[in-house]
Parts: structure tokens; C-alpha cells; sequence
């Protein structure tokens, strides 16, 4: 660890110091420069050893998580409102996230928050701190949405917001005959976990027995259940759903852009034991020497549905963004559906909750509705009177919830 880093000016360090700056920046290279989350943590964190790396992403995460009720209590406390993009709004955001989420004591806070403000208002930051925490203040059961948000998801935000007000659990897909952690099972080949313990170091992980996928990501390769035929799962990556149709009996064609990409389910697929062909290549582009008896298309998106994991898109995911999803969506669409065989069976899924990513790119599609069935579904989930399934965070809430998906489906 760099503790030149750690240093205030009295040359004392200062113990936590360091995951506290490397959230600022995550916080500042969402808000500010719009990237995400999991992009900005690897500059953002460098040099953090492990427990130091988690830190700072629950720190950034929670912050950005609550921070509509955050900045609600921040101003609270001010005569004069701080700039949404001013410093001590953000190191006031991760002292009050640290004491009111991630239950560190006031006076720890204090002495690793205030260092963030080195040569800047630190008197100030302090005295809105030492307020709230005098009046006891506390956040409200459910998160607040960002205006923009709520107004997107309209009569449905305050059920999606129920579902963001804790990080989710852990769910695994499970090779069939193979063992897995003990947990929760909400349909045959799942398991869910509590946080808490690495992924590497649970049972089964070396030996490839099962892999980390939400449950909602797991029901689109379900819908076309097992085969013996070829399959193309399109914009693969990380390789979930690639591995359950490879453990389904298909033989996969797997694709997607990223060559770095390919590399990770090229190490996903050799632990687990399973195959498939692997194509680093543009979809928009892609031409297969034959056609399939099936296609998965996972579609690049927002990622709106991951808010619960992701709480970075509450806050960089706009009508810009969306648009621009939706028409790379309908042309991929329109890709997918040349690619198959008669008869054969396409899948389409996005995690997001955005109408125009989901509903308004189903009706587009030319080809014949498979409606998908309550009984190919787990438990207190059903399809829509179209015959397509929509999920969002606030559902299987009492179970841990699940991620926000729309999927549909066809034949040819």
C-alpha cells in the first residue's frame, strides 16, 4: 500500500484511509465521467490489498445506492446548498454511507472522511456531520429514486425500489448431478446464497459443479431448454448462459466482440468441463456458414435491471443512453431472427426494465410467438397477457429478489 497516500500533515497514518479515497474516485469517475462501476474499480482500487478493494466499492456503492436520501439529509444541515459536483457533497455522501450503511462508528468516520478534504472545507464537512449525527437522523426503509427514474418507471419504481434497499444475495447455476453450497433453491439447478464467503473458496467452485449467475439471467437459456442441435448464443460473455446450453446438450456457438472477453468463458467453460466454439466477432457483422436450430441473443443494454448490484445506473443512464440501446437492439433483432433455421427458436433478453429496450422491441420482431408459460417459471413469477416475462428487483422480494429482465420469444 502507497501510505504517502495515507499521510495527513502531521505524518501520522491514518488506518482506512486509502479505500475512502479510492471511493471518492469510484463516486467520481461514475458521476463525473459516466463510467461504470466495475470499469472504474480496477484504477480506482490499485495497490488496495483485497479487504481493502471491497471497502471501497460497499462504500461507493451504498453512497450511490441512498444517495437521493443522502444528499436529502446533507442539505438538511447546510444554510447554503453544496453543487450536486462539489468534493464535500461526495466525502459527505461516503462518511454518512460509512455510518449509516455500513455501520462505522461517528468518530471513525470523522477521522478518515474529513483527510478527503485536505486544503478544503473540512470545518464545514464536519459540522454538517457532527449535526446529523447529534439529531439521530436515519434513511428511510426504501431507497428514494433519482427524479429521472421514477418518472421512467412510473407505478412500478416504488416496488423496483423496495428491492434496491440491500446488495442481493448470491445465486449459482448448478450442473445437473453435481453438488452444490447449501442454500436456497427457487427451481431445479439453482441455489442461493447468503454474501459473505469468496466465490473461490465455497465447495464445487474448483471443480466446475456449478457458476454465478442471478436467477433471472438463468431463465432465457431455460426457455430453450435441452437439445442435441446447434445453438448461437449471441453477445455471450461472461459465458453463463453459454454454459447451461453446453450442460443442456446443444452445441454452442458462442459470440461476442470482446477478444478479452472470449479469454474469461474460455476459463469458465475449461472449469466447469464444458465446450463450446468460441467467435470474437461484431454481430453486426457476423455471417455463420450455416444456419441454427436455435439463438439466444442477451442484447448489449442500460443494465437498468442490475440496479440492486449495479446501483451506479440509477445515476448515468439516461434517454441518450437508452436510445442508443434501442436501436442497436433492433438491429441485432432483425440479425438473430435471418440466422435460423425453420422452425427453429429465438430467445431475446435484456437486463433492463426500459419499455424501450424490452416491450417496444418485441412487438418489431417478424416472426411467429412462442409465449413463454407460467410453468417453465419459478415460483410467484408469470408471463404477461403477451406471453412474455418481465422481472424487476422488487419481485421474489421475501426470497431476496431477482434482477430486472424482459424476455421473449419466438419460432420460425
Amino acid at each position: 500500500m502507497n501510505q504517502r497516500n495515507n499521510r495527513p500533515e502531521t505524518g501520522e497514518i491514518v488506518p482506512g484511509l486509502a479505500p475512502r479515497r479510492a471511493a471518492l474516485r469510484l463516486m467520481d469517475a461514475v458521476l463525473r465521467r459516466g463510467e461504470t462501476l466495475d470499469n472504474a474499480a480496477h484504477a480506482a482500487t490499485q495497490g488496495l490489498p483485497q479487504n481493502d478493494k471491497a471497502l471501497a466499492r460497499a462504500l461507493a456503492g451504498e453512497a450511490m445506492r441512498w444517495m437521493v436520501d443522502l444528499d436529502a439529509l446533507i442539505d438538511s444541515a447546510t444554510q447554503q446548498i453544496l453543487p450536486e459536483d462539489a468534493k464535500p457533497r461526495s466525502v459527505l455522501r461516503l462518511m454518512l454511507a460509512g455510518w449509516l450503511r455500513l455501520e462505522t462508528p461517528p468518530h471513525a468516520v470523522v477521522a478518515t472522511g474529513l483527510e478527503l478534504l485536505q486544503g478544503g472545507p473540512r470545518r464545514l464537512a464536519h459540522g454538517v456531520f457532527s449535526a446529523l449525527v447529534k439529531q439521530g437522523v436515519t434513511l428511510p426503509e426504501i431507497p428514494t429514486l433519482p427524479e429521472a427514474v421514477a418518472e421512467r418507471w412510473g407505478e412500478h419504481g416504488e416496488a423496483i425500489a423496495a428491492g434496491l434497499a440491500v446488495p442481493p444475495p448470491l445465486d449459482l447455476s448448478v450442473k445437473a448431478g453435481k453438488d452444490a453450497p447449501e442454500g436456497l433453491s427457487l427451481m431445479p439447478g439453482h441455489v442461493r446464497l447468503s454474501r459473505g464467503d469468496a466465490v473461490e473458496s465455497l465447495p464445487g467452485f474448483a471443480d466446475g459443479d456449478w457458476w454465478v449467475q442471478d436467477l433471472a439471467a438463468s431463465i432465457p437459456a431455460r426457455l430453450i431448454g435441452a437439445g442435441t442441435g446447434r445453438v448461437l448464443d449471441v453477445c455471450a460473455a461472461p459465458g453463463g448462459k453459454t454454459m447451461q446450453l453446453a450442460a443442456a446438450g446443444w452445441d454452442v456457438t458462442a459470440l461476442d466482440s470482446s477478444p478479452k472477453r472470449i479469454e474469461r468463458m474460455r476459463a469458465n467453460l475449461a472449469r466447469t468441463g464444458l465446450s463450446a466454439d468460441l467467435i470474437a466477432a461484431d454481430a453486426l457483422k457476423y455471417e455463420p456458414e450455416d444456419l441454427f436450430d436455435a439463438v439466444l441473443l442477451d442484447a448489449p443494454c442500460t443494465a437498468t435491471g442490475t440496479c440492486r448490484r449495479h446501483p451506479d445506473v440509477l445515476h448515468r443512464i439516461g434517454s441518450r443512453q437508452i436510445a442508443e440501446m434501442a436501436e442497436l437492439q433492433e438491429a441485432l433483432l432483425a440479425r438473430a431472427a435471418g440466422w435460423l433455421k425453420p422452425g427453429g427458436v429465438l430467445v431475446y433478453a435484456v437486463c433492463s426494465l426500459e419499455r424501450e429496450e424490452g416491450e417496444e422491441q418485441a412487438v418489431k420482431v417478424g416472426l411467429t410467438p412462442d409465449p413463454i408459460r407460467a410453468e417453465e417459471l419459478p415460483a410467484g413469477l408469470a408471463p404477461t397477457q403477451q406471453g412474455w416475462l418481465r422481472t424487476d428487483p422488487g419481485m421474489l422480494g421475501e426470497a431476496g429478489g431477482l434482477d430486472g429482465f424482459f424476455i421473449a420469444r419466438w419460432r420460425k
